[in-house]
């Protein structure tokens, strides 16, 4: 509560610093310009928190409320819906939480302790495929007392269960509203949020106001907002030009990037914003496969790789090297793989090759998906095929597939190395290592490692101190390092596009990079 509190200072600071110096920045509680217009290409596939594990955060966020969340600036659960919430005992495995009072839904019904365990239970029970339902393994079953209070009771420690809930992917929603067993399709949205969707088109436009009745964290800073979905980034960013939306966030590429920033005429009164982000690139090697399966073989490519060379060429600075698993920004991040292989180096790959007694070239076939991460994918891997061959060592053979197929190729084991991307569920370690390691790893590919899988992972789940796990998520990482079952290339950055006179661009995106609208306002001169 001191941190929030904190937090909350902090920003009154800084907002009393802007207005004294400049004179630029308006009431917030104006109705008066205070409309936001934002642009993205990522559009939602679904409105109904049951079925959303994907894009679909970024307008629940706005719309829809958590028991926790992520106040700008936290990287650890606080209150929202909640009042209070803490595990009860030593071994992580009871969550209760207490209710803020008079709660309520748009719809006019009450936002109690039944209707957390409604919106909860009915994720388990519909189990969309592809849904969150999966995030929830750890849970056994929801327990109330009276009207305000309600008890997660697990199968399992697990400390990381505050930030599942922290997640959009657990939004409530009204038990009237939303069916206890299927999906509700009628694209509309009955929240408790900071905003209400007063309408939505798929795919064109989402329209939020200011929902009155909210009682959470976010503090906002405009009265309402506009969502543009495009389907070409272009588009998106001469609309940005001609300002018909006044931001932009996902799907800008290396090169409008680097567009924006230069100050060219057409960019006059445009700004660019950029954060550290948490999604990550890897090269995922299938031991099923004769040569990937060899260890030589694939410490040969950790040797060669060029990550700077790579992010260089293909991102133009939009993305940097990344040495581990975990990326920068997250806590127990280190830079293992650089510690151990170093900046790359052909003679040592040789001598491991020769070691081995492989004979060079190694033929081998890398994949990648040509609609999943961007127009930049393709270069990424014709880099990296020419990095490997032009040490004579390797014969690459690039094969692409759009997701579907691609998904489909590398959950059956028929891709030798493929290349994956992660975007966090949540600001955590643990999200980083234990979804990539066991018989069930997201890359499709059982990795077995038993000291990652049943010590590491179990003994930092029993920490609700998360700062207190570092050694077992460095000793993951070295075990990862030493196998090279997966290989980290590279982490994004993040950037908000848009013009001068917006401010809180900077303060938009949660650690989770879903960018809450509230914190966008127009300035506006003397």
């Amino acid at each position: 509560m001191f941190y929030r509190a904190s937090l909350q200072a902090a920003a009154a600071l800084a907002s009393l610093s802007l207005l004294a110096g400049c004179g630029l920045l308006s009431d917030s509680g104006s109705e008066e310009n205070q409309k936001i217009a934002v642009g993205t290409t990522s559009s939602p596939s679904t409105l109904d928190p049951a079925a959303a594990w994907d894009g679909s955060w970024e307008l629940m966020r706005n719309i829809y409320q958590t028991l926790v969340s992520f106040p700008t600036g936290s990287t650890s659960p606080e209150p929202d819906a909640a009042d209070t919430c803490t595990f009860t005992d030593a071994t992580s495995m009871a969550y209760r939480c207490t209710l803020k009072k008079n709660l309520k839904f748009s719809n006019g019904e009450k936002l109690d302790a039944e209707a957390v365990k409604y919106s909860i239970d009915r994720i388990v029970d519909i189990h969309f495929k592809g849904g969150p339902a999966g995030m929830l393994g750890s849970l056994d079953r929801i327990e109330t007392k009276g009207d305000d209070t309600v008890i997660f009771h697990l199968n399992k420690s697990d400390a990381t269960f505050p930030f599942i809930l922290a997640t959009p992917a657990m939004s409530l929603v009204a038990p009237g509203d939303y069916p206890k067993d299927k999906i509700r399709d009628d694209g509309k949205v009955t929240g408790s949020g900071p905003y209400l969707l007063d309408s939505y088109e798929a795919g064109v436009t989402a329209e939020l106001t200011k929902n009155p009745d909210y009682k959470g964290f976010a503090n906002r800073k405009n009265n309402a907002v506009t969502i543009r979905y495009f389907e070409k980034s272009s588009e998106m960013v001469n609309a940005l030009k001609s300002k018909e939306i006044d931001a932009t966030y996902r799907g800008l590429t290396a090169e409008e990037v680097v567009g924006l920033e230069d100050k060219k005429e057409d960019n006059n009164g445009l700004q660019i914003i950029e954060t550290t982000g948490a999604d990550i690139r890897f090269l995922v090697f299938n031991p099923k496969d004769p040569a990937a399966a060899k260890p030589a073989v694939r410490k040969a490519i950790a040797h060669i790789v060029d990550r700077d060379a790579l992010v260089a060429k293909v991102y133009r600075g939009t993305a940097e090297p990344l040495y581990s698993m975990i990326p920068k920004g997250i806590s127990g991040h280190t830079t293992s793989f650089f510690d151990t292989f170093g900046d790359p180096n052909v003679k040592k790959a040789k001598e491991l090759l020769t070691d081995a007694g492989i004979t060079a070239p190694v033929k081998m076939t890398f994949w990648y998906t040509t609609d999943r991460y961007g127009s930049s994918t393709q270069p990424e891997f014709e880099e990296l095929e020419r990095q490997l061959e032009k040490t004579a060592l390797f014969d690459i053979t690039l094969e692409s597939a759009p997701w579907k197929t691609f998904q489909e190729g590398f959950t059956q084991g028929d891709y030798p190395v493929f290349g994956r991307g992660w975007f966090p569920d949540f600001p955590d370690p643990d999200n980083f290592i234990a979804p990539f390691v066991g018989e069930e790893s997201v890359t499709g590919t059982p990795y077995r490692n038993k000291e990652i899988t049943q010590q590491l992972i179990p003994s930092t789940r029993q920490e609700s101190d998360r700062g207190a796990v570092s050694k077992q998520f460095e000793r993951a990482q070295q075990i990862l390092v030493d196998d090279v079952r997966l290989l980290p290339l590279w982490q994004g950055k993040l950037y908000v596009a848009s013009g001068e006179d917006i401010g809180g661009g900077e303060r938009a995106l949660d650690p989770q990079t879903v960018m809450q609208m509230w914190e966008l306002y127009r300035k506006a001169s003397w």
